[in-house]
């Protein structure tokens, strides 16, 4: 059983569409001091597998596109953590 604490989290790698809703806010880069932990704002939280690959999709897409306006307001439509 894994404990959470909202502050951190030891040992688990961050969430992938945290990390992009991080970057897209971060000008499109990961930001400097995120490594391979997940810290409280890339720290895995429940949401539906769908949901996240929709809006993962989407974020990828438009960095893909070099829209970075469209990342960015395509992570604000993502679920809400």
């Amino acid at each position: 059983m894994v404990t959470r604490n909202a502050d951190t989290a030891k040992g688990q790698q961050p969430e992938a569409l945290r990390s992009l809703k991080t970057a897209a806010r971060s000008g499109s880069k990961k930001p400097a001091d995120q490594g391979l932990e997940a810290k409280s704002d890339t720290a895995p939280r429940p949401a539906s597998s769908k949901q996240k690959q929709s809006a993962a999709a989407e974020i990828l897409e438009a960095g893909v596109a070099k829209k970075p306006k469209a990342m960015e307001a395509a992570a604000k439509k993502a679920p809400s953590r």
